[in-house]
């Protein structure tokens, strides 16, 4: 999933009230200086668009905080409280200008760029019609207690990836009846399947995971979104974000009252670089390649290439970036199971494409998919790592006794079984009756990757009404999922160089690394984080689907 996530409905104790004035933000009046700043072309900066919204937000606290602090123990106690404090005093026109203009022209000079989607090409020659990546100006609040609570849960989840893969039986079985009503799975299943009757061991086996959480604002929990384990996106964009606010918190942080260490180190891309050539130096084999799997069209192609670059500049191993097309027409595989394509042997297969259905259009790129499973070369994920990835395992694995299976350590199983949410199978007759009762408090997953897939609201309680009518095993398709209702913050969004204020919602994605050869494991780590943002009253979310922008976290 090429940056997928699912957030559900949310609520704030900030009211929203209705005004007419659409032209500008509604700002109160502030006594910021701004007169310490550095100057910047007032002609170049009033070019930049602002948007807004019919609303403005009013917190319910009568307490009114200074934008600014000189004490560290006043700093750090009302930096809790920033986004609200944003909100009731606003930020003065003026300085939102200059920082918008500075984080557009930083994000242009650092390569924070997508393909422009107006560009027809855009997906696929470089650097033709680029547009800077969407982005929250300031990095959003997340408490540091739920922070460590989410680094400390990687290794588990990596360890616990790793177990489940290796047991083919659990994996059939319960995706047995998904099978039967999703061709897409049914094809993953399927090769699975014939790697398990040849006895296919993968004594290498590299996962590069995404874990995405929330919190819930009810329970003040930190709660699992889901557990991503294939083309994890923007390792390199994230530590980019991240760079960017600390940047511009070092610029403007003493009139904003704010702290640019608060701001986690974030170096994802590296770590999974790094994780990707300590696999190639497993392989054994300097003259071959790590081959990256891509779509034919990508606009997010920079924070790929940015990770090929890494790879030639930092370690001195050398790429390959193929579709499953290409692959199809240019790979053999040797007699000693070594993968050729293009001529060149292949030490890594990493996985940026292959999440979705429409990235198989055709027989060509199953055959190809086929043939990289077949081969050698560490699989970045292998068809079970994969599969383990599905929503149905991760239901499975919520179930009682289940993680038991698969963990020793009962401290551990506690922890994940911590964060974990509602989940459920459409099975489960009294659940479904509770979700067509208030669907609002649910949401139905289908064995999907990528954003845009699940099922809100009333479409919940029509969707179920019609299958429990119908009466046919179409069910087996979906999960249902308890909502998770997190906090709302006011946030301001920079898209396509505009920029606009709406209340709006995170989640954060810890990244994490896990390479094994055979009974030696060799990297088990958190490699950094993603945050991304969306707007409150959007049910779906994603980056590159357009539903949410990159965000950074700022501890409280």
């Amino acid at each position: 999933m090429e940056l997928k996530f699912d957030m559900g409905y949310a609520h704030s104790s900030c009211s929203l009230v209705t005004t007419f004035s659409t032209k500008h933000f509604c700002f109160s009046q502030s006594s910021i200086c701004v007169s310490k700043l550095r100057p910047t072309s007032q002609n170049q900066i009033r070019s930049i668009k602002f948007t807004s919204h019919p609303f403005h937000c009013c917190c319910s606290s009568s307490q009114h905080l200074p934008l600014r602090c000189n004490q560290v123990g006043e700093f750090e106690t009302q930096v809790k409280s920033l986004k609200t404090m944003v909100d009731i005093h606003g930020i003065d026109q003026e300085l939102l200008k200059k920082m918008v203009y500075d984080a557009l022209v930083w994000s242009s000079l650092h390569g924070l760029v997508v393909g422009d989607k107006s560009v027809k090409r855009s997906g696929k020659v470089p650097g033709v019609g680029l547009v800077h990546a969407p982005i929250a100006l300031l990095p959003g609040l997340f408490p540091e207690t739920h922070w460590k609570q989410a680094c400390e849960l990687v290794s588990i989840f990596n360890e616990l990836v790793d177990r489940v893969s290796l047991d083919g039986t659990f994996i059939q079985e319960s995706l047995s009846r998904t099978k039967k009503v999703d061709a897409f799975t049914s094809r993953l299943l399927d090769i699975h399947s014939k790697m398990l009757q040849i006895d296919k061991k993968e004594e290498i086996r590299l996962g590069l995971h995404r874990s995405d959480y929330m919190l819930d604002e009810k329970t003040k929990l930190l709660l699992q979104v889901e557990l991503n384990t294939i083309s994890c996106s923007f390792a390199e964009f994230s530590h980019l974000v991240s760079q960017l606010h600390s940047d511009l918190l070092g610029q403007y942080g003493e009139v904003l009252g704010l702290d640019s260490r608060m701001i986690p180190e974030n170096h994802a891309g590296n770590q999974y670089a790094e994780a990707l050539v300590k696999a190639w130096t497993e392989y054994n084999n300097p003259s071959a390649v790590i081959m990256i799997v891509v779509q034919a069209e990508e606009r997010n192609m920079y924070d790929q290439h940015c990770l090929s670059v890494n790879l030639r500049k930092r370690h001195y191993v050398k790429t390959l970036r193929k579709t499953l097309a290409e692959i199809d027409r240019e790979g053999e595989l040797q007699s000693d199971g070594t993968l050729l394509v293009d001529g060149q042997a292949v030490a890594v297969v990493y996985y940026r494409a292959g999440y979705t259905p429409t990235d198989y259009p055709s027989e060509s790129e199953w055959k190809a998919r086929l043939l990289v499973e077949q081969s050698s070369a560490v699989k970045c994920p292998s068809i079970s790592y994969h599969l383990v990835g599905t929503k149905k395992i991760q239901q499975e694995l919520a179930q009682p006794n289940v993680l038991e299976r698969f963990l020793d350590n009962k401290e551990d199983i506690a922890k994940i079984r911590k964060c974990f949410t509602g989940l459920w199978s459409l099975d489960d007759k009294d659940i479904v009756n509770k979700a067509i009762e208030t669907p609002d408090l649910f949401i139905m997953k289908p064995q999907r990757e990528g954003g845009g897939n699940n099922i809100y609201g009333d479409d919940v309680r029509k969707t179920l009404v019609r299958l429990r009518k119908e009466g046919n095993v179409e069910d087996a398709a979906y999960i249902l999922m308890q909502r998770i209702f997190p906090p709302v913050y006011p946030t301001i969004f920079v898209r396509d160089g505009i920029c606009y204020k709406d209340p709006a919602i995170s989640e954060l994605g810890i990244f994490g690394a896990y390479l094994r050869n055979e009974d030696k494991v060799i990297v088990n780590d958190q490699c950094g984080y993603l945050m991304t943002t969306k707007v409150s009253s959007s049910n779906e979310g994603g980056v590159a689907a357009g539903f949410a922008v990159l965000d950074s976290i700022y501890l409280t």
